[in-house]
């Protein structure tokens, strides 16, 4: 029977990389995402699982320990946060390129600098585009469920692409709160046994991994990722549906919050979704029909879906905890390039929040929110919540 546990974030992820319980495991330390692996490495000291614990001297070595351990045949994981991700970004893309289905979660921290410590999504920002499948959780309960689910999913045969957890750091990472943890049996079941179709140690059948791929192949093989995203896309339902029969718990690309009569909706990613709530609510008992959509899977992005949920739409404000500096915000701009083909196209507002762990108050949220109401968006005008004049 499943059991409900009270631990921080960190603890729930390492529950569910035991109960994946992975060939191989290779990281550096990096606050905030340090506790993931030293409670796995609780685990494996205690020989309550199987893996090998590779300690690595940088986030470069470790996503290259694990890219090797990959290609080799081996389940790997591994987990990062914001400065080790920069570090490691060079050999990120060689996982992607190399069809690898290496899962890790990231603790959002912000990039670098000044120095800082505290959460934005500044680091997920900076690999969108390296092929990694990309999920953002709210709470402790998605970052375990995804972290199992982003396994089942990165190694399907036609899929093949490594996957990144995101969970805010401190915020969730460090917080403490309830989850309900599966039996560990149902968890097996469910993600199955690792048997690639390719591996350097099969000498039976020897293939390459890395080879010079100059301008007569390196097009093609981009290509293909891009069908292997497009079918990460096509697959995604598939296992949310599977997981929901053994959970009960039911995911989609977008999480919905009172949307259905909704002439104004709120777009955020992560833990500032519950705040987000928490005003719409608040907003609800006023008369006003807001909303909230929170984003689950960013890459591949869900297009289609928000077309579906944001067409007709009098007002849509889109909430990034990260700039793209002299360009649209990178949460914003993919919201909009959405609303393209859209019969009827809501006004569209961009707010910049929460950078380096700033706090995100209800506040806030509400006043992104009445600049909706009062019709008082504009599409080509970056704003900020929180911001000290």
């Amino acid at each position: 029977m499943p059991v409900k546990l009270t631990v921080t974030g960190a603890a729930a992820v390492a529950h569910a990389m035991r109960q994946i319980n992975p060939d191989v495991v290779a990281a550096y330390p990096i606050t905030p995402q340090t506790p993931i692996v030293e409670y796995y490495a609780g685990f494996v000291s205690d020989g309550i699982v199987d893996t090998v614990m590779v300690p690595v001297e940088s986030e470069h070595s470790a996503m290259s320990a694990v890219v090797g351990s990959a290609a080799s045949g081996a389940r790997t994981m591994t987990a990062t946060a914001a400065n080790g991700l920069a570090l490691m970004s060079e050999i990120v893309y060689i996982a992607a390129s190399y069809r690898l289905p290496i899962v890790m979660p990231i603790v959002n921290r912000a990039l670098s600098g000044p120095i800082n410590i505290h959460c934005d999504h500044s680091d997920a920002m900076m690999v969108r585009d390296s092929g990694w499948i990309q999920f953002f959780t709210e709470n402790h309960q998605e970052a375990y469920d995804f972290t199992i689910m982003a396994t089942k999913l990165a190694e399907k045969e036609n899929v093949l692409l490594p996957a990144m957890v995101n969970l805010d750091g401190f915020i969730t990472s460090h917080g403490v709160e309830s989850f309900e943890m599966l039996d560990d049996e149902v968890v097996r079941e469910f993600v199955g046994s690792w048997n690639p179709k390719y591996s350097l140690l099969n000498t039976k059948n020897p293939v390459t991994y890395g080879p010079l791929d100059l301008f007569d192949y390196y097009f093609e093989h981009h290509r293909q990722q891009e069908e292997a995203m497009k079918n990460a896309y096509k697959e995604l339902p598939g296992v949310f549906e599977e997981f929901e029969k053994i959970s009960g718990r039911r995911y989609d690309f977008l999480d919905l919050y009172k949307v259905d009569d909704a002439d104004y909706l709120m777009v955020v990613l992560n833990s500032t979704a519950s705040t987000a709530k928490y005003v719409v609510d608040q907003l609800r008992e006023e008369g006003h029909k807001v909303g909230l959509v929170k984003p689950q899977v960013f890459t591949p992005f869900p297009k289609k879906e928000f077309q579906q949920v944001l067409n007709g739409r009098k007002g849509v404000v889109v909430l990034d905890r990260a700039m793209s500096f002299g360009k649209e915000a990178p949460l914003y701009s993919l919201v909009k390039s959405s609303l393209y083909e859209v019969a009827s196209r809501p006004s569209l507002g961009s707010y910049i929040y929460g950078l380096g762990g700033r706090d995100t108050t209800p506040e806030m949220i509400r006043e992104a929110f009445e600049d909706a109401l009062q019709g008082n968006l504009i599409a080509d005008e970056q704003r900020y919540l929180g911001l000290r004049e």
